[in-house]
């Protein structure tokens, strides 16, 4: 592949550096990226290999989406403008009570795939229910997922207690233990819909079957003040009470964060993921992301679901995360376009723990890569690769996307998938989540 390459493998977070290589070519072989160099060097040292060329584009790792309910993008735009704690209890909740199934998860996935590939997505975290069918959704399209089956002390349509929600749960860990692009994850949704002894039981098998834990945290001001209300402490000290904080740890939001948390953070070695169009549509508060990279707190980005953010387009999110940054600090270099892509690429693999694998053009690693047409008047003149891609509307340029190799977009047309069905499917759940919702 020809193109400009671009890479942020840097040793930190807070100080990304990202390497813009010209006129380069990667190969490949068996999904591994086996040489990175020039272009001629590239031809004269694999003579008879298959290649793409692609004049006036930047080849850079694919993007990783940390948090999503990617079903959900069945639910998109029905409930719009609401405060969080109305929009799940009051449109939510019960929409999903009457249309959620295995079909509906499996066909929602399929859509936000299509949507995640489509904009540059090549891996993504998902916690929702039904995480069989998301998981059996993303290897039929040979997407890279982390799954974490979801935890409840409640009871819904996938598990009516949380027995069941752990039972099921390790039985989805077991049949994808060897997959090549599948991981599971435990997924607690909460501090405030799970329990202690729930909490305490997956720290244990987290440790046992080694395995991350990803959940909501500190996602709202209500949830905060809830929590001390009713265990006298906040949700984050809580959690670190029972064991739940370390290094596997995947806090999801943390918009209300103080010193305290913030040490507490420090001191576990537990991630933060960063959502922060959803965040703002929602009005739930706003992450210091900027500020914990600084201190050394490992940042990812995620979208969240299409029912609160509208879109999976994670160029967008990190963009947003740039932009928010900024204005927040008062700062115009706070956040600068190699830190937020950074944490849209190897970040999101550090924190995901497949950094090993993903995240970077390196020789060694999968060949996760996708490709940005800069031909265009809104990617001109190319005065800086990374601020393009950072700040413009870089997802719609994108015209190849690899996982593994295997090409999974091509000339922006998906390659292997059925959109007209896919799309005729998404009407048909439009129209019954409407008639039930009548009814």
């Amino acid at each position: 592949m020809d193109s400009d390459a671009i890479d942020t493998n840097a040793a930190g977070n807070s100080s990304a550096e990202t390497t813009v290589l010209d006129h380069h070519a990667i190969a490949i072989q068996d999904g591994t990226i086996i040489a990175l160099a020039p272009l001629d060097q590239i031809l004269n040292d694999y003579p008879g290999a298959k290649h793409t060329e692609l004049s006036n584009h930047i080849l850079l790792p694919g993007l990783i989406n940390t948090h999503s309910h990617t079903a959900m993008t069945l639910l998109r735009g029905m409930a719009d403008d609401y405060p969080l704690m109305e929009w799940l209890e009051k449109h939510i909740w019960p929409a999903e009570q009457r249309c959620i199934s295995y079909d509906f998860v499996r066909d929602g996935t399929e859509l936000g795939i299509a949507e995640m590939l489509l904009s540059g997505t090549t891996c993504f975290s998902d916690m929702y229910f039904f995480p069989d069918a998301t998981a059996a959704a993303a290897e039929k399209l040979g997407m890279r997922a982390q799954i974490n089956f979801p935890i409840f002390e409640m009871s819904s349509a996938w598990a009516q207690n949380a027995e069941e929600y752990f039972d099921k749960g390790l039985a989805l860990s077991d049949e994808y233990r060897y997959s090549p692009l599948i991981k599971t994850a435990f997924g607690p949704h909460a501090p405030y819909t799970v329990s202690n002894s729930s909490f305490e039981r997956i720290v244990m098998l987290a440790e046992e079957i080694d395995c991350n834990i990803h959940v909501h945290l500190h996602e709202t001001a209500f949830e905060v003040a809830s929590s001390i209300k009713q265990y006298g402490i906040t949700p984050i000290a809580r959690l670190n009470e029972l064991g739940a904080l370390s290094p596997r740890t995947q806090a999801v939001h943390m918009t209300q964060l103080d010193t305290e948390s913030t040490h507490t953070l420090l001191e576990t070695g537990a991630s933060v993921i960063h959502c922060p169009t959803s965040n703002l549509k929602l009005a739930s508060g706003y992450c210091p992301a900027a500020d914990l990279l600084a201190q050394g707190v490992r940042v990812a980005l995620g979208t969240d679901g299409a029912a609160s953010n509208n879109t999976l387009n994670l160029f967008e999110t990190l963009r947003s995360a740039a932009l928010l940054a900024k204005h927040e600090s008062g700062n115009a270099a706070t956040l600068n376009a190699s830190q937020a892509l950074r944490m849209a690429t190897l970040g999101g693999a550090e924190v995901l723990g497949i950094d090993d694998m993903t995240g970077s053009i390196k020789i060694g690693k999968q060949a996760d890569i996708i490709a940005v047409d800069t031909h265009s008047p809104a990617m001109q003149p190319l005065h800086s690769p990374i601020s393009q891609l950072v700040y413009t509307e870089a997802a719609s340029a994108v015209t190849h996307v690899w996982i593994a190799g295997k090409v999974k977009v091509s000339n922006r047309q998906l390659v292997d998938f059925d959109l007209d069905a896919l799309l005729a499917k998404s009407q048909w759940w439009r129209n019954k989540i409407a008639k039930v919702e009548n009814t």
